[in-house]
């Protein structure tokens, strides 16, 4: 099974400049040891099982939110049967149509 997982957590109350809390997040995500990727809006993160997934998303929440009373939870998940590597499959798949 592969279940990819992007999120984005967000510290309520911490002003405009979130950046600082949201890398201890991303952090938690990168020490997991699973495939990850960040970009401007969201982390996704890919794994084997749905627990093992949510339970690195749970962990970043729960770091941020120890530095911020309060967090905003976005989250879209792709679970599916075969094999993992679609972090990058995908966008590869996209990257060959528009190759000219």
């Amino acid at each position: 099974m592969s279940v990819l997982v992007a999120f984005s957590v967000t510290p309520i109350g911490a002003g405009e400049d979130v950046g600082e809390l949201v890398s201890e997040a991303v952090r938690v995500v990168r020490a997991s040891g699973l495939p990850n990727r960040t970009d401007a809006m969201f982390t996704t993160v890919e794994g084997e099982t749905w627990d093992e997934v949510m339970a690195v998303v749970k962990d970043a929440v729960a770091a941020v939110e120890a530095r911020a009373g309060r967090v905003s939870l976005v989250l879209k998940a792709d679970i599916r049967e075969g094999a993992g590597g679609r972090l990058e499959t995908k966008v590869a798949t996209v990257e060959r149509h528009l190759a000219p």
